[in-house]
């Protein structure tokens, strides 16, 4: 049986989950290895341990929430507040024409940016927001193409100009309201064809298990945002058709692994945050079952009450918080490949996770001082971080 922690304050209960899980751990044992944590489902806080890699600060922004790499060593960020911002190889920065107007509410606002399949020809964009609404927010996905321009200029070289054109929203989460939790990340299928869109129960609790609302879900979409036609009750229609899985609280981090299985990260309650293996048709649990405790100090099952219910490969109790998340396949750290990294949050951490098919294994935690926010794996293999308070750091291996 877990320890359950109910000393509250009125601050903690308000953060909900973007300031939880702050307890830190000692510093003072070496890594884990693959051969002394178990290959089961359980418990993974480890001590944290000092990183194998140099960190460098290449970038600041103003409260960012996601990364993406472009080819050539360019970059995308999303600030909540409403601003797309593309980072140039050299480290210039510019402004992105085009963003729609976000609600910057609670935990919204401009948040995921993916670029589309076949980005290199398409210059397609994909963009998560909090849509402002006459009752409130709601999640949106939309499209674009990006536009690089180059501006002359008489006495010295301007920068490009970038602009999004032929913006258009795709879906809409709906339920419009007051609540953090969004969710919002996007992932492409392995083949290209299909995307994965998490969509956060915004600390309603009961929409997660409701199969006539969008919240507390993943759903399979086509490219255009449409029900995917292989999705479980695909010949259900409506919400129904587009959901992949359900029971989801707030589910940040997507990411498929080169054996095509998709994993998700979120956060849980008071503990209890998860790494899950998604897969369709199946229910996660929330809030049925969680192995954390609710923000009022009353108690939720654990999972194993309900084995009818799809338990996580991995939880944190204490939370950690978890931010985004990759699955690592790049040259310059060759030991890691296939491994996931899950940025922390309240754990102010980088957390490297072992995956073998369909088990998972969290090994080591790596202090960053530092709420993480997202990951990024750039064309030479370095790993970027953004940080919540605006540092964006590029990680290579120490010499």
């Amino acid at each position: 049986m877990r320890v359950r922690v109910l000393i509250l304050s009125v601050a903690m209960i308000g953060a909900a989950c973007s300031a939880q899980g702050t307890q830190k751990l000692p510093r003072n044992a070496p890594e884990a290895t693959v051969k002394n944590v178990p290959a089961t489902t359980g418990r993974a806080n480890l001590r944290e341990t000092p990183p194998p890699f140099t960190m460098t600060r290449i970038g600041t922004f103003a409260e960012p929430f996601a990364l993406a790499m472009l080819p050539g060593g360019a970059a995308l960020v999303t600030e909540k507040a409403g601003q797309l911002k593309l980072r140039w190889a050299d480290g210039s920065v510019v402004t992105v024409g085009g963003v729609p107007r976000v609600a910057k509410v609670d935990q919204g606002g401009l948040l995921d940016v993916a670029i589309a399949p076949g980005f290199a020809s398409n210059r397609g964009v994909y963009l998560t927001y909090s849509e402002p609404g006459k009752d409130g927010a709601a999640l949106a996905l939309a499209h674009a193409t990006l536009k690089i321009t180059q501006v002359q200029c008489i006495r010295a070289p301007c920068p490009a100009q970038a602009s999004l054109e032929g913006f258009r929203v795709l879906w809409r989460s709906g339920m419009n309201g007051v609540g953090g939790q969004f969710g919002a990340n996007i992932a492409f299928a392995p083949d290209g064809k299909s995307l994965f869109l998490s969509s956060g129960e915004r600390q309603r609790f009961t929409p997660a298990q409701d199969p006539e609302q969008r919240l507390g879900k993943i759903l399979r979409l086509t490219l255009d945002g449409k029900a995917w036609p292989g999705n479980p009750q695909y010949k259900a229609g409506g919400v129904r058709a587009e959901t992949w899985s359900t029971g989801h609280r707030n589910p940040y981090g997507l990411a498929f692994t080169a054996d095509g299985r998709l994993w998700e990260e979120e956060m849980g309650p008071m503990g209890g945050d998860e790494l899950n293996l998604i897969l369709p048709g199946k229910n996660y649990g929330w809030p049925i079952v969680s192995n954390g405790d609710n923000y009022s100090g009353q108690p939720i099952p654990d999972h194993p009450s309900r084995p009818d219910l799809e338990a996580p490969k991995v939880w944190w109790n204490p939370s950690i918080s978890p931010g985004g998340m990759i699955a690592y396949s790049g040259a310059m750290f060759p030991g890691y490949r296939g491994n996931l990294f899950i940025g922390a949050l309240g754990g102010q951490a980088l957390i490297r996770v072992v995956v073998t098919g369909d088990k998972a294994m969290a090994v080591a935690q790596w202090p960053m001082d530092a709420r993480v926010r997202d990951v990024a794996q750039a064309a030479d293999g370095a790993i970027w971080l953004i940080e919540d308070e605006g540092a964006l750091l590029r990680l290579t291996p120490k010499r």
